[in-house]
């Protein structure tokens, strides 16, 4: 009994960090954003990912207003560039 009621409390856990599923997107092809759901565009978004993670790791080690600014610009300027779809 006491098994069932863990299993239970986890998968209410569980489901609420998950989208409901009208939420989740499939393509179509009339979406206009159908390249969102190529295997090109999420390694890119993966780049973009990693790359955001290595500038927060620069900002927390050098806390200085203007090097955050910069490279906060900066990063952002490269992930647009990145994920840009003509490119």
């Amino acid at each position: 009994m006491l098994w069932i009621l863990l299993r239970f409390y986890c998968t209410l856990l569980v489901r609420g960090f998950m989208p409901r599923e009208s939420e989740i997107a499939l393509p179509n092809e009339e979406d206009s954003h159908l390249r969102r759901y190529s295997r090109k565009y999420r390694v890119k978004r993966n780049w973009v990912k990693n790359l955001w993670i290595g500038s927060s790791l620069l900002m927390i080690c050098f806390p200085l207003l203007p090097f955050v600014l910069g490279l906060g610009l900066f990063t952002s300027f490269l992930s647009f560039a990145i994920l840009d779809e003509t490119a």
